[in-house]
């Protein structure tokens, strides 16, 4: 299922301008063609349930996609739940850098932030 960032964000997740262009440049240092950002929930963590990005070539039966000005993000059936209205920024300050995730769907969350339940 592909649909517009603009058109439909509440089945997805929601990228920030800030957090498509940093992902858009490290996809650019990558030098390959048909790779997308893949958003996932695992198991782990001492909460429960941890974040995963990264780069996949791969387009599994029931991801949803969603564009984002040009870059194409991927969750699959099983994560859809759990990051549904998920707003991903990217923030580079002089206390932290990274990509982060508000999650309205995370119950809590352990003290380092990494995993959520």
């Amino acid at each position: 299922m592909t649909v517009s960032a603009d058109t439909s964000t509440q089945n997805g997740v929601i990228l920030t301008d800030a957090a498509a262009e940093k992902a858009k440049s490290l996809l650019e240092q990558q030098g390959e063609e048909g790779l997308a950002l893949r958003v996932q929930v695992q198991p782990g963590g001492c909460s429960g349930l941890i974040y995963q990005l990264y780069f996949d070539d791969r387009e599994v039966d029931g991801d949803l996609v969603q564009d984002f000005n040009g870059l194409n993000v991927r969750v699959d059936r099983m994560s859809v739940p759990y990051l549904s209205g998920a707003k991903i920024d990217f923030v580079d300050t002089i206390e932290k850098q990274g990509f982060t995730i508000d999650n309205p769907n995370a119950g809590g969350s352990c003290a380092c932030g990494d995993s959520f339940h």
